[in-house]
C-alpha cells in the first residue's frame, strides 16, 4: 500500500464565494431585477433586497408558515426556496393582495372576524388562505383546518381565522 504524503496529495484550491446571479421576479405586479448570491432565500430577497417586510421570518425551517407567499398562484414557504429557483416567477406577498384602495376579501374578513391578535402570523395566514381558496379543494371547516395546518398561530386565533376564510370563500 502506497503511503500518502503531503506532497503527493492534490492541492485544494481556495475558491472565492459564488458570484451574484441575476434574478428576475415579478413581485406584486412589478418586474424586479436583482443580483443575488445563490444561497439567498426568496424570503430574504423579499425582506432584505426589496424591503417587503410584510412576509415574516418565523422558524426559517418551513414549519410555521409565517413566510407564506404565492408563487405563480401557489402558496409556498418562502424560507424553503432559493430566489434563483424562482427566476421568472410571479410572486404575490401580503403587500400585493389589495387592489388600489380596496382590501382583498381575505384581508377584510380577517378584520371583520378579529382573526389576529399579535398579527405576526397574519400575512402568512392570509397568503396561505388565498392559495387555499384558489386551489378549490377545501369545502368544509375540517378541510380548511387541514389545509391550513402548516400555518401556526401562537396566539390561538384559529376559530376566528377559520371564520374569516369561510367568509372570504363565500365572497370569492
Amino acid at each position: 500500500m502506497a503511503r500518502t504524503t503531503a506532497a503527493s496529495r492534490p492541492k485544494l484550491s481556495s475558491s472565492a464565494p459564488p458570484e451574484k446571479l441575476p434574478v428576475r421576479l415579478t413581485v406584486n405586479g412589478e418586474v424586479r431585477e436583482l443580483q443575488l448570491r445563490p444561497w439567498t432565500t426568496l424570503l430574504d430577497a423579499l425582506r432584505d433586497h426589496l424591503d417587503l417586510t410584510g412576509t415574516k421570518k418565523g422558524c426559517d425551517h418551513g414549519q410555521c408558515g409565517a413566510c407564506t407567499v404565492l408563487v405563480n398562484g401557489r402558496r409556498i414557504n418562502s424560507c424553503l426556496t432559493l430566489a434563483v429557483m424562482q427566476d421568472g416567477a410571479r410572486v404575490t406577498t401580503i403587500e400585493g393582495l389589495a387592489t388600489d384602495d380596496t382590501l382583498h376579501a381575505l384581508q377584510q374578513a380577517f378584520i371583520d372576524h378579529d382573526a389576529f391578535q399579535c398579527g405576526y402570523c397574519t400575512p402568512g395566514q392570509i397568503c396561505s388562505a388565498a392559495g387555499l381558496i384558489r386551489e378549490g379543494k377545501a369545502k368544509t371547516a375540517d378541510e380548511i383546518r387541514e389545509l391550513m395546518s402548516g400555518n401556526i398561530c401562537r396566539c390561538g386565533a384559529y376559530p376566528n381565522i377559520l371564520a374569516a376564510i369561510q367568509q372570504a370563500m363565500g365572497r370569492s
